[in-house]
């Protein structure tokens, strides 16, 4: 029997050992602050390759074998705890919360700027921004754009008005800088640019930049800003700085959004929905998906139109507009012909961001996103007494053409990340598109005469980017006498296409009609005549560059760094950009940095290629005006060569104090000047007919390299919270001050020799010098009570400037009807506060409702005091410079439910 026991009782023995020795201990807890949950916090263990994320509640939850851990929770703008925790077989349940102190953004880490370990404006050697979720939570914007353009003092994009593709688009400039001097990050690699090159007279004429708005606020977590020079780091148009775009990784949470924004004069509303949900992989691995809607309709603030409609004779005009009964039959209130505000768009996207761990500490990372936006905008209205542009069969009391664009734009990145003896290895491939349809809509080809269509495809463009990267970097913790050392090299092979469609023949044809009179009637559809076939190209480029970046602590308090990289592209030739920065931290409460960088901007491909040729009617005289391209013969005779990159330099120098462990300050000061900036040209015409003839163009413009600048200036921020009652209260004040010269005249040569001024006029160097605010100040309270949150916002936008063409000699003034005198039509328009405000209420853990305004006070721009510069009435303000757009009051309810 004792044996026969044996037999039974060993097997048993054995079964249980092996399922103690397999079985697995769960820690759980809650990371919070002392107002409450944390959702999102990360967890992780020390020498494990398991992380783990938050849920609504701030709960977590990690299973792991027995023993002893480091366990780490953090979360941005929170300073990270760590405690010990022993799993035994006794004790498999184990409970560990967290509660976090939040740190001063200064203290924030972020990865842009740097190819180490992601450092705090203390440690940094440049100057960096970081826009925590919490800012994105209180945000009383609904697109990024305008969230950037009211929340960083040195970024300015507002919404364009009759601007054709340009209403659709809003460009967005840095430090006072151009659209395509600012390079764009998403998750640290870089994003493609827009189809579209403005060419009409708005702030960044001329320029190619990104489009913000296909990027939705709701995918979003955080954004890092370096404001400082980054050629020599990341390449191209990083002149004015890097904009770096985080997508959210949060799992464990189902989020749905919606959003209702009026305007106070009734139009002009825009409604949100979006949606975000997360999914967490084992080892800290997620998967993030979010989608969003939003319509936004259009808002008109045109004035009374004053001028003749039917003929110029004033008693003929009105006995028309009485019999014709005009002003009730177009489609806007009370005697306007034009909407001038914002055009109508409707916007869809979806965007995820991927992790998956695998063996061996490797990563596999993806992310990316499509987006669509169908915007309709509109044009000046079509008069019936201008015969040369108007089919009387169709429109016989005029028309107002519509401007519709079909805007498609993807991307993705795929990457492995892996660490391989002390490397940190990564290489990804990243793709981006983005293409733009015109469809003019209620027009007419007046050539065409009743054979015209009413609606036509007008052409478009696309432009695809693709780029491979491998980096690859290592730290070592002290090499000869230093106390840290980090070196990273990198190659980077990037293929960009650019390519004009051909609109439908009825666009862009001449149908041989005539007026009255006999004259000839102006060719292709009203209001953006369509690409024709000899402007239809595809275009290619590639692009190869190599890197090194050192960063070496001479001490314990003195950082030096260093990068250059070279760049080689098959259009032009090469470039080398070198940077040298460094930090010194006298203690853990100040530290002063300074940096020196050349930079360049290579010539996108769309200011190479573009071209286009439209009809202009100027004083009853059909004009060809022509917009040539680099390889045009046009452009060659007129002693151009080919376009060669932007240069610059860049100084910067500042501080960062905390002054109190709840008070911040830092102040930053630079100085850039651009070499050979790429500009596109006034109109030229009269003197250079030997030209202009043999292609039937009467007038011509063309990019090139023709000017030189300086920009300086200088940002300070200031961060402040304390406890106030059962509350937090925050304040942060924030101000930028920056200012663009055009040095000397633009250089011509040759034929042009004697033409600046209309190669160049002063209101295309206005559009660089004073058309964009040179300060701004933004002040912002926060307050964070139970349930509630309170939040005050007031933006001062400093004064612009127009600056007319044709007004440097007074003899060319005119006469004001609004005074009587002759006057000069320049005009400054003064500095405006805007404020914005927001109550949130959380009724519960799973729903958050919210009720604010956007420029509570219905705060204007100056209106136009010549009245020359309104069009006959029309524009009441200026559509040429805008500091903050005319939109007025507006004012929102948001409902969030999260489970």
């Amino acid at each position: 029997m004792r044996s026969l026991s044996k037999y039974i009782l060993l097997p048993l023995f054995l079964s249980f050992s092996a399922l103690s020795f397999g079985q697995l201990g769960t820690i759980k807890g809650k990371v919070s602050d002392e107002f409450g949950p944390l959702p999102g916090a990360k967890i992780t263990i020390e020498g494990e390759e398991l992380v783990s994320k938050c849920d609504i509640n701030g709960d977590y939850n990690i299973e792991l074998k027995p023993g002893t851990y480091k366990i780490f929770a953090s979360y941005l703008l929170y300073k990270s705890e760590e405690k010990t925790i022993s799993i035994s077989f006794n004790s498999l349940e184990n409970s560990c919360d967290f509660v976090l102190s939040s740190v001063s953004p200064v203290d924030a880490n972020a990865s842009v700027g740097t190819r180490s370990a992601p450092k705090s404006q203390l440690e940094s050697t440049a100057a960096v921004d970081i826009i925590s979720p919490a800012d994105f939570s209180l945000s009383t914007q609904m697109t990024l754009s305008q969230f950037l353009h009211f929340h960083v003092p040195s970024f300015h994009s507002t919404r364009q008005t009759i601007s054709d593709g340009t209403d659709h688009v809003d460009p967005g400039t840095l430090r006072g800088l151009g659209p395509d001097q600012l390079l764009v990050f998403v998750n640290g690699k870089r994003r493609h640019s827009s189809s579209l090159i403005n060419v009409n007279g708005t702030v960044g004429r001329g320029a190619v930049g990104t489009d913000f708005n296909a990027i939705p606020l709701s995918a979003i977590d955080h954004i890092e800003i370096l404001r400082d020079g980054a050629s020599a780091q990341y390449g191209s148009d990083a002149i004015a700085g890097v904009i770096n775009i985080i997508l959210k990784e949060q799992t464990n949470v189902f989020s749905i959004n919606a959003a209702y924004n009026p305007t106070l004069a009734g139009d002009g509303q825009e409604v949100n929905l979006n949606a975000n949900y997360g999914l967490e992989f084992e080892n800290g691995g997620f998967l993030n998906v979010n989608s969003e809607f939003m319509q936004r309709e259009s808002y008109n603030r045109a004035g009374n139109y004053t001028g003749n409609i039917y003929s110029l004779d004033d008693s003929l005009d009105q006995a028309l507009i009485t019999q014709n009964d005009f002003w009730n039959k177009t489609p806007f209130e009370d005697q306007r012909i034009m909407e001038i505000g914002s055009a109508a768009a409707f916007d869809a996207s979806s965007f995820g961001n991927l992790l998956l761990p695998m063996k061996n500490k490797a990563e596999f990372y993806a992310n990316g996103g499509i987006s669509y936006r169908q915007g309709k905008g509109r044009g000046f209205y079509r008069l019936p007494r201008q015969e040369e542009k108007v089919v009387d069969e169709f429109h016989p009391n005029g028309f107002s053409p519509e401007i519709q664009t079909d805007i498609v734009d993807n991307s993705i990145t795929m990457g492995m990340r892996n660490q391989k003896n002390g490397w940190l290895i990564d290489l990804s491939n990243s793709s981006g598109h983005n293409s733009f349809d015109f469809t003019v809509n209620n027009s007419n080809n007046a050539s065409m005469g009743p054979a015209s269509p009413t609606t036509a495809y007008a052409g478009g463009f696309d432009y695809n980017q693709n780029i491979t990267n491998f980096d690859f970097s290592k730290k070592l913790d002290s090499v000869w006498f230093l106390k840290g050392f980090n070196m990273g090299f990198g190659s980077e092979f990037r293929v960009e296409r650019y390519e004009i469609t051909a609109g439908e023949a009825a666009s862009w044809m001449d149908g041989g009609d005539t007026t009255s009179d006999g004259s000839a009637k102006a060719t292709g559809i009203q209001v953006f005549p369509g690409f024709q076939p000899q402007n239809a190209l595809r275009k290619n480029r590639t692009n190869f560059a190599a890197y090194a970046d050192f960063e070496m602590n001479m001490t314990d308090k003195w950082l030096i760094a260093a990068a250059a990289r070279f760049e080689n592209y098959s259009l032009f030739g090469s470039n080398l950009s070198w940077k040298v920065a460094s930090r010194f931290k006298f203690n853990d409460k100040f530290s002063i940095r300074g940096s020196y960088n050349t930079g360049f901007r290579a010539p996108s491909l769309h200011q190479i290629y573009f071209s286009n040729v439209g009809t202009q009617f100027v004083n009853g005289e059909a004009l060809q005006v022509g917009t040539f391209n680099n390889e045009s013969a046009t452009t060659l005779a007129f002693g151009t060569t080919g376009l060669m990159p932007e240069t610059s330099d860049n100084v910067a120098f500042g501080f960062t104090a905390k002054l109190l462990e709840n008070f911040a300050l830092s102040a930053d000061a630079y100085y850039i000047h651009i070499k050979d900036r790429i500009v596109l040209s006034g109109r030229l015409g009269s003197g250079f007919e030997s030209i202009l003839n043999p292609v039937g163009a009467s007038t011509a413009q063309f990019f090139l390299n023709g000017i030189n600048t300086e920009t300086f200036g200088f940002d300070v921020g200031a961060d402040y919270s304390i406890k106030l009652g059962k509350g937090l209260f925050k304040a942060r004040g924030a101000f930028n001050y920056s200012k663009t010269n055009v040095l000397g005249s633009i250089e011509t040569t040759g034929i042009l020799q004697g033409a600046e001024d209309l190669l160049f006029n002063r209101e295309e160097i206005s559009r660089l010098e004073v058309a964009q605010p040179r300060t701004k100040t933004i002040l912002t309270l926060n307050y964070t009570l139970n349930r509630w949150s309170f939040l005050l916002k007031n933006t001062r936008f400093g004064e612009v400037q127009y600056i007319h063409p044709s007004d440097a000699d007074q003899a060319d003034w005119q006469t004001n009807d609004f005074t009587g005198q002759v006057e000069s039509r320049d005009q400054t328009f003064s500095a405006k506060i805007l404020t914005d405000a927001l109550i949130g209420f959380e009724v519960n853990s799973y729903f958050t409702i919210s009720l604010g305004g956007n420029n509570l006070f219905n705060i204007y721009p100056d209106k136009h005091y010549h009245s020359a510069n309104t069009s006959s009435g029309n524009f009441v303000y200026s559509r040429r410079v805008q500091q903050f757009g005319i939109r007025g009051a507006s004012y929102f309810l948001k409902l969030n439910f999260t489970i």
